[in-house]
C-alpha cells in the first residue's frame, strides 16, 4: 500500500487530519526567538481565517504531500525502517512538502495567506525539517 493510500484511507482520515493539526500546533508552539515570534503571528493569522481552515487545507493538501513523499517513504520501507529514513533524509522530504505549498501560495484567493506565506518563506525549509521527526511518528503510526 502506498502512502497516499494509507493516508487516505475513509477509516483514518479524520484522524490523520486531526494529528497533523496537532503537529502543525506543536511546532508552532515549540518556535522561539525572533523568527518564533514570526511564526506564531503569522500561523495565529491564518488560522483566524475562519475556524477548521488550517484542517481543511490539511486535508486538501495531504493527497498531494503524500505523493510527493511516497518515494522517500518506500525507500525506507525497503530498508525496514520508514521512519528513521524519512528523518535522516529531512532535506529531501522538507523539499518535497514545500513544492507543494509553493505552488498553493502562489495560488491562494486569499491575500493574507500569500504574504503571510511569502513573509515566512524563507525560513520555512529549516522549520519543515525540525518537524520530519514527528511527521515520521505520525506517518508510522498510520503507515507503518
Amino acid at each position: 500500500m502506498s502512502l497516499g493510500d494509507a493516508i487516505n484511507e475513509p477509516s483514518k482520515k479524520a484522524a490523520i487530519v486531526t494529528d497533523c493539526c496537532k503537529l502543525v500546533d506543536d511546532e508552532v508552539s515549540d518556535k522561539g526567538g525572533l523568527t518564533g515570534l514570526a511564526v506564531k503571528a503569522g500561523y495565529h493569522a491564518v488560522k483566524g481565517i475562519k475556524p477548521g481552515f488550517i484542517g481543511e487545507v490539511i486535508d486538501k493538501l495531504l493527497p498531494e504531500f503524500a505523493g510527493k513523499i511516497d518515494a522517500i517513504w518506500e525507500e525506507g520501507k525497503a530498508g525496514g525502517k520508514p521512519g528513521s529514513h524519512f528523518v535522516a533524509n529531512k532535506s529531501r522530504v522538507a523539499d518535497a512538502l514545500l513544492s507543494v505549498t509553493d505552488a498553493k501560495a502562489k495560488g491562494a484567493k486569499s491575500a493574507l495567506v500569500r504574504s503571510t506565506y511569502e513573509k515566512l518563506r524563507g525560513s520555512a525549509k529549516k522549520n519543515v525539517e525540525d518537524a520530519v521527526p514527528r511527521l515520521s511518528k505520525l506517518l508510522e503510526k498510520y503507515a507503518g
